[in-house]
């Protein structure tokens, strides 16, 4: 499998960026019919997500709750004032895997995939890649 680096840049310490578009343009690109999309996250303070993308309230309201979840500040010990991220990242996951039927990312109808933030303002990267037919 080829994989591909997508760069996606964020403007605030939490942030969910839909990144579904991008991630179809790549797979238009090769042409694949049948098989399945894989995207891995190589940091350790973001993750990835599927979820609802038709109400904006719904992105707020996850990162609202994973704040309450894991409080910025807390009896944490890593010294670089971040831990909080890194705990937020490892609950919500650093990779999907997603079919590929037809031609297109076989998501629900108002499924979108979302790169977290959870230490920005940064520039982060997503790999991704396709296998099949």
């Amino acid at each position: 499998m080829n994989w591909k680096r997508i760069d996606v840049s964020t403007g605030s310490r939490t942030q969910l960026v839909d990144i579904t578009t991008r991630i179809a343009s790549e797979l238009s690109k090769t042409g694949m019919k049948n098989g399945t999309c894989h995207m891995y996250m190589p940091h350790t303070t973001a993750g990835l997500t599927i979820n609802e993308n038709a109400d904006p309230d719904v992105a707020r309201d996850i990162l609202s709750g994973l704040a309450r979840l894991v409080p910025v500040t807390g009896e944490y010990r890593h010294a670089e004032g971040n831990s909080d991220a890194h705990l937020k990242a490892s609950l919500v996951g650093f990779s999907l895997m997603v079919p590929v039927i037809d031609g297109h990312l076989a998501l629900g109808t108002w499924q979108a995939m979302y790169f977290c933030e959870f230490d920005g303002p940064r520039d982060r990267h997503v790999l991704v890649g396709f296998r099949g037919e």
